[in-house]
């Protein structure tokens, strides 16, 4: 007769051997829960430790940028730009806003390889100064609607309801606004002579289409289950928002703007040549465009040197946006 208690003791003893490993198990992966997916930094660590972790998509990103030669190319373009942009005297030692009238078109010669415009400035020293203009109105401005976008977009794709039709709305009428026609409207009024006016005309035109992708990104990427476990943990939307939701919602954000960049330089260019957007004494490839126009059947070369910089610089963009669109879409591989 003391067999059976025995028996019974074993089995309580083993039942709650049992709840304690699964009550180990369910921390665990809430713990996992709780860190969210992992990121580049922990996927692309050396040593053996990394050699069994999943690898995250930024790292296999990177590996594929590396090998695309896409990338290589327009990413040394683009390097090359931003280095003769902050310092141009490295390649060019003139003055650009020093012209000679008796010199006035005429053709390349010795220290002068692009020839001279028609008010009689170095087309070479001008073409290398206009890019510091255009890179630093692309980059500025390419930041200024990837945060305002990026920050409406998230907050209405999150909350949903009532933000998200007013934001909805809004982009709305500004979809309906001419990018060229508006720039003719509101930079006509304005006297500053700064790259600011055209940087804020930009951003305040520009926006809409990065917060519709960053809309999109953030209700696809809000569904997935581990948001929905971090939810179900009690973390709050601050929290979910910046560290689960954000990470893996920023990569269509990235592309879209990258591509922009060189549409940017191109509309600054294009509102320069009109004349609403910088004005002389300030270098701009849009100024030399639109001042060597008139005389292009006598000195076309005034009119070729700054278009050939502005068509490369906005392609090396474009081409770098697309090798980062073909690296971070897993549909494309």
């Amino acid at each position: 007769m003391p067999e059976p208690p025995l028996e019974s003791e074993g089995a309580a003893a083993g039942t709650g051997a049992a709840m304690g490993a699964v009550a180990g198990l369910a921390t665990t992966e809430a713990e996992i829960l709780e860190q969210g997916p992992p990121t580049a930094d922990t996927a692309a660590g050396g040593g053996p430790q990394a050699a069994g972790r999943p690898r995250s998509l930024w790292s296999d990103a990177w590996r594929d940028l590396r090998r695309n030669p896409v990338f290589l190319v327009s990413a040394l373009i683009i390097v090359f730009l931003v280095v003769i942009s902050l310092w141009p005297s490295l390649i060019a030692s003139g003055n650009p806003l020093k012209c000679d009238l008796a010199r006035a078109q005429q053709g390349a010669g010795p220290g002068h390889p692009f020839g001279y415009d028609g008010q009689g400035c170095d087309v070479y020293t001008r073409t290398v100064y206009g890019a510091r203009t255009s890179v630093s109105v692309g980059f500025c401005a390419t930041l200024g609607v990837a945060l305002l976008g990026s920050v409406l977009g998230a907050l209405a794709g999150f909350f949903s309801g009532l933000w998200d039709s007013v934001l909805s709305r809004i982009t709305d009428v500004f979809f309906a606004i001419p990018v060229v026609l508006g720039g003719l409207v509101l930079l006509s009024v304005v006297t500053s002579n700064s790259v600011w006016p055209v940087i804020g005309f930009i951003v305040l035109l520009g926006w809409p289409q990065i917060s519709r992708i960053a809309r999109g990104a953030v209700i696809t990427a809000k569904q997935n289950d581990y948001v929905q476990a971090a939810r179900a943990l009690g973390a709050s939307n601050s929290r979910i928002l910046l560290r689960h939701i954000a990470p893996n919602a920023v990569a269509p954000v990235i592309v879209v703007a990258t591509i922009a960049l060189g549409t940017y330089i191109a509309l600054e260019a294009t509102l320069s040549y009109l004349g609403v957007g910088l004005k002389p004494p300030s270098v701009s490839w849009g100024i030399d465009i639109s001042a060597a126009s008139p005389y292009v059947r006598n000195a076309p070369h005034a009119l070729l040197w700054p278009s050939g910089a502005l068509a490369i610089t906005v392609l090396a963009f474009i081409m770098l946006g697309d090798a980062v669109r073909d690296a971070l879409d897993p549909k494309l591989r």
